[in-house]
């Protein structure tokens, strides 16, 4: 065997070592799930492992069903996951799901996805107010069966309305 070559060898057998030395990294069973409420039903729509992955695409083809076609499902809407997955704080009031901590906020905010659904829906069940008052952000349009004219309307200022 040459020097060049010996020394090549080595090196390859010292840097297998340093590598085999350092600590493994974390596994993913190592890293903790969040912690959210579970919700009130006996079970969802979907397993719960379908739901982590695929919520999303759900959502969407609801909302496109109903505002462009105009058909309304209770299967995968987001009025019924809200009306399963709020949970009520100490003093009876809800608590918004993307309140810190609450169902949906401590997914998205574990996996680092901003949630944009409340921009627009209220985060409390259909007809309820959120503890203390506070409401989704913004000037929220209810999750419920409103035509989207409807609530186009309610939203622009009276003198847009004319």
């Amino acid at each position: 065997m040459t020097g060049a070559a010996y020394r090549r060898t080595l090196a390859g057998i010292t840097l297998a070592a340093v590598l085999l030395a350092l600590p493994a990294p974390p596994s993913a069973a190592d890293v903790p799930l969040p912690d959210v409420p579970r919700g009130r039903g006996e079970q969802c729509v979907e397993p719960s492992d379908v739901m982590r992955r695929d919520h999303m695409e759900f959502l969407e083809h609801q909302r496109d069903r109903t505002v462009h076609d105009g058909i309304r499902t209770k299967r995968h809407s987001l009025i019924e996951c809200i009306a399963c997955h709020a949970t009520r704080g100490e003093d009876g009031g809800y608590v918004a799901v993307n309140a810190p901590g609450q169902f949906c906020a401590g997914c998205h905010a574990y996996t680092g996805v901003k949630i944009d659904c409340f921009e627009c829906h209220v985060a409390v069940p259909a007809g309820e107010s959120a503890r203390n008052g506070e409401r989704a952000r913004g000037t929220a349009v209810p999750v419920v069966a409103v035509g989207w004219a409807d609530a186009v309307q309610r939203r622009l200022p009276a003198a847009a309305r004319r």
